[in-house]
């Protein structure tokens, strides 16, 4: 159902998208006369000029259709009442929107609508914001001379399968909005008109139930909807809302902007906000339904103590907590010394919580041992694009992508893990741009509705920089770089070495398809279609990071942009998909050890005497350590100490047996979260978490966008993530005071040049922000490195491939991969406690059928997946998707326990995770194995003592 208020871009709909063009006509409609660009439809001019003619099937975020004949106009000197929304305008025209003869007309439509239409306005969930009552009013409707009696639809059948709308035929007039909109915006083609002529009806898939059609549950078709006919159970529930408030997605790194609708201090919707700069109307099933954890019984709501991790729990004031957790670090490092504690920085809490977690680090503990999450996604990426370009980011906005005339997708699945640029990219390839895909595993945009990749490398995982190496040498060898952009652009010296270390034979498609398993004649086209196609951009994900050579490969990537001349303007550059909601604002805040805030490296005496006179303290000139060092100290016996903001590693990380030894040797861990997560058993303080949509502050996604987080109700625990670190800060003796915070995103502004230009009152100007925002960019910084790059001349560098540690032997003959899927996010801590578990209620093993009847397993077996590391037992899904040799599961479940298998492998430069490449059997089993045994026995035990703590620390 439509929600039109007025405001945050959910009303003023104009009828037909706005048209772009450089040459305007005037036209006069209704005596008033406009200018209007050339293409503008007749209905939209008419809104520009402040006249609503009545609509059904039109609404500005869809083509025109022209159906419900409602929107109908006279055009002096024109035979006929043309629609408006079909009709571009033209100059000279003269219109008339009301007439007698029209308004008749349109009595006439409407009576035919209302004639099979149910009359049960007053009951109806959509009353007061129905189009279709809307319009009956605005044309005069006051009888239907049909009657009610005869054939209609009455009682067809409501469809209440999808957990979060239901689909009611018996109101639907056939506008074809949804259908529209699942096709132009969503681009997943699932709905289609059923039957003809009167029996015409909205149909999911073959006439199946919305749940076991190819919907994807974005909601595009229910918010499309001009009735009651696709309705948000939550609306159908609660009923109206009586406020709303814009705020934004805290699921992954597109960072839609979104709009709460709330009764009272009850969040009853969320719906994409029109005027979002990321997402632009469009949301996905995460994002626009899966926000009922917010209101879990789950949820943490009071401070939990204990001295040992086998006590129950004791229940605590906040300031008893903090007092607790304070003593206990201050304790530990009387003993073992400064730098035995640490923290971790949230990649889904805000850039102001982030910016204080590291500043009670540095500050309040003394020390630089303070990581976060982005350790174990994108690290590589800061490594390589610092190296080469000079910024630790992303180069476009996604709205790029649809100047682009070559994609080339690596390592990355947009449709399942960042969905809203998905449907955007799959608006451009339907538009005619071409598709290279890099994966070893068949994503869904190889072959889709109306998507077919121009080039799939279905590479070995592991092989990455092997193949980029052979397509930079087609690209060279070929003479298809772009000598001008290289000649002015970038570092000559640097090419000429690189240009000499690829064109060597052992980087060609022939010599490396031994390596890659990819046919060279593939790699040839590819590479001739990426660099003279036209623009061509890069985007790639975790396929790309999570390896050894992880860094290597984001600069073999940034090597292939250089050399064709893709970095600088619409349509190319380099485009990490970042996983998580703030990852990159994470790592801008300065969560690694090695650098602060603006990614300056703690070396760097002039940015640490900035920190020091703002902060009054005197901070350490060498890096702390990472998290991979964090555990192994906590064996030396040297590290006893954690603060744990919004993570959980326990789940999280690769190796899970050795993080979880890891954990067990520290004397304190202090966690706040939304819930008891794995890593939460483990505590020993369990402080409250707030959610999303309790908080304010910013989130900055994957192309360096700030978007504010608005608070939409209080927080359950009582306190912001922020106001318990500040807590922490001031019982560890180091004062820390902000009022909201605003005052803390002053204070990045202050200290961070790219940063110097945001502020909350210009965030409400603009509503977003790219960074670098500063004296130089005061608007942001959509494109970066357009006249030169941040470090000067880009940087060419030598990327020799080196194999993976991981081999492949007779023990362990498969590969797994690992990835993600829509439905779920991440950890699934917030995902699986919604209704999201209807779509994914476990990971499960992808296998090919060649691997599967080697080894007599079908569909739904158990399978043991056995590595170097551990064992853990899932259920099998025989798939072509995978190619032989390779399995593949996702991580979202902890029982499933992906990472026990995954190794320590990591990138050379960063440490990030290994976690593409894991050689492992499979077999046939019939129990759970040992590890998850264990795992449902611990897990017992916690939540136990989490339901049954004692009534207070006193008690």
């Amino acid at each position: 159902m439509t929600h039109q208020c007025g405001n945050c871009g959910c009303g003023g709909d104009f009828g037909t998208p706005a048209k772009i063009s450089d040459t305007l006509v005037e036209l006069e409609i209704d005596l008033v006369k406009i200018n209007v660009p050339q293409g503008t439809s007749l209905l939209r001019a008419a809104a520009m000029a402040g006249i609503e003619i009545p609509k059904l099937c039109a609404t500005e975020s869809l083509e025109p259709f022209g159906s419900c004949r409602l929107c109908l106009v006279q055009v002096e000197g024109r035979r006929g009442y043309p629609a408006s929304c079909t009709t571009p305008a033209e100059a000279g025209m003269v219109i008339k929107t009301q007439t007698p003869q029209l308004a008749n007309i349109r009595r006439g439509v409407m009576e035919l609508y209302i004639s099979d239409h149910p009359l049960d306005c007053l009951m109806c969930p959509a009353n007061g914001h129905c189009e279709l009552q809307t319009m009956a009013g605005r044309v005069g409707m006051r009888e239907v001379r049909y009657g009610y009696e005869g054939h209609n639809h009455l009682s067809l059948t409501k469809d209440e399968s999808n957990p979060y709308f239901s689909y009611d035929p018996s109101k639907c007039i056939v506008c074809n909005r949804c259908v529209r909109a699942c096709e132009q915006i969503q681009g997943t083609f699932a709905l289609t008109i059923d039957g003809r002529g009167f029996e015409s009806r909205v149909s999911a898939g073959q006439n199946q139930p919305f749940l076991d059609s190819e919907c994807v549950s974005c909601g595009a078709c229910v918010l499309s909807c001009p009735t009651a006919t696709l309705m948000e159970k939550t609306l159908i529930k609660h009923g109206q809302t009586d406020d709303h408030i814009v705020t934004t997605c805290a699921y992954c790194g597109v960072g839609c902007s979104l709009v709460a609708e709330v009764k009272g201090d009850q969040v009853v919707n969320l719906f994409p906000n029109k005027n979002g700069h990321a997402n632009h109307g469009h949301a996905c099933v995460k994002g626009r339904f899966a926000w009922g954890y917010a209101n879990h019984p789950d949820r943490l709501t009071k401070p939990m103590i204990r001295e040992k991790i086998t006590d129950p729990w004791r229940e605590a004031s906040w300031e008893q907590a903090i007092q607790f957790a304070a003593d206990k670090f201050k304790a530990i490092q009387a003993k073992y010394g400064k730098n035995a504690i640490g923290g971790l920085v949230s990649s889904r809490c805000t850039n102001e919580e982030d910016y204080l977690v590291q500043k009670l680090v540095r500050a309040a503990f003394g020390n630089n041992n303070v990581d976060t999450c982005a350790r174990v996604c994108h690290s590589p990426t800061g490594y390589g694009l610092s190296a080469t370009f000079g910024t630790s980011a992303g180069t476009q906005s996604f709205d790029s992508v649809m100047d682009a005339d070559v994609v080339m997708l690596i390592g990355v699945n947009p449709t399942d893990g960042h969905p809203v640029f998905g449907s955007q990219l799959k608006r451009r390839l339907r538009q005619g741009a071409k598709l290279v895909v890099v994966d070893p595993r068949e994503i869904n945009l190889v072959d889709s509705a109306h998507i077919k990749a121009d080039f799939h490398l279905k590479l070995r995982p592991g092989t990455n920089v092997a193949m980029a190496n052979a397509l930079a040498h087609v690209i060279v060898g070929e003479g298809l770089y772009d000598e001008a952009f290289i000649d002015q652009r970038c570092d000559s010296q640097e090419f000429a070495k690189w240009k000499d270390f690829i064109l060597d034979p052992r980087h060609s498609p022939e010599e490396t398809a031994a390596i890659t398993g990819v046919p060279a004649e593939q790699v040839r086209g590819a590479a001739r279609l990426f660099a003279g196609g036209g623009n061509g951009a890069i985007y790639y994900g975790l396929g790309v990071t999570e390896h050894s050579q992880g860094s290597t490969m984001v600069i073999a990537i940034a090597n292939l942009a250089m050399a064709t001349g893709n970095i600088g303007r619409p349509g190319v550059g380099v485009n990490p998909l970042r996983g998580q909601n703030n990852v990159q604002g994470s790592c801008d805040m300065g969560a690694f050890p090695h650098e602060l805030p603006g990614y300056r490296h703690v070396s760097n005496d002039a940015a640490r005497a900035t920190f020091e006179q703002a902060w009054g303290v005197e901070l350490q000139n060498e890096p702390g350590l990472r998290i991979p060092n964090m555990f192994e100290a906590a064996f030396d016996g040297t590290f006893k100490g954690l603060y744990c903001q919004g993570e959980d590693i326990a789940q999280s990380d690769p190796n899970t047996q050795h993080v979880e030894a890891a954990l067990r040797a520290m004397e304190c861990i202090v966690v706040q979260d939304l819930f008891l997560n794995e890593t939460a058993k483990f505590a020993h303080v369990l402080l409250p978490g707030a959610s999303f949509l309790e908080k304010d502050g910013t989130f900055t996604n994957a192309e360096r966008r700030i978007s504010r987080v608005r608070k939409v109700k209080a927080p359950l625990g009582g306190y912001g993530d922020w106001e318990a670190t500040m807590m922490l800060a001031n019982a560890m003796g180091y004062p820390m005071h902000y009022d909201h915070p605003s005052q803390i995103m002053d204070e990045i502004a202050a200290l961070t040049p790219t940063f110097n230009g945001v502020s909350y009152q210009k965030l409400e100007q603009m509503g977003s922000i790219q960074w670098p925002c500063n004296d130089s960019a005061p608007d942001g910084t959509p494109t970066m490195h357009i006249d030169g790059f941040v470090r000067g001349k880009g940087r060419f560098m030598t990327t020799e491939y080196v194999a993976t540690d991981e081999k492949v032997t007779r023990r362990f003959p498969l590969i797994l991969t690992t990835g993600r899927i829509l439905s779920q996010y991440n950890v699934g801590a917030q995902t699986r406690r919604t209704k999201n578990t209807a779509w994914h209620p476990e990971d499960i093993l992808e296998i090919h059928p060649h691997d599967a009847e080697e080894r007599g397993i079908v569909d739904g077996d158990w399978v043991g997946i056995q590595s170097r590391a551990g064992e853990t037992v899932l259920h099998a899904k025989v798939s072509s998707r995978v190619q032989p040799g390779v399995v593949y599961t996702t991580f979202h479940h902890p029982f499933s326990g992906a990472n026990v298998i995954t190794t320590d492998n990591s990138d050379w430069a960063t440490n990030c995770p290994e976690f593409k490449v894991t050689a492992v059997q499979v077999v046939k089993v019939a129990l759970p194995s040992e590890w998850q045994q264990r795992y449902l026995q611990f897990r017992t035990a916690q939540e136990n003592f989490l339901k049954r703590p004692k009534a207070s620390a006193d008690g």
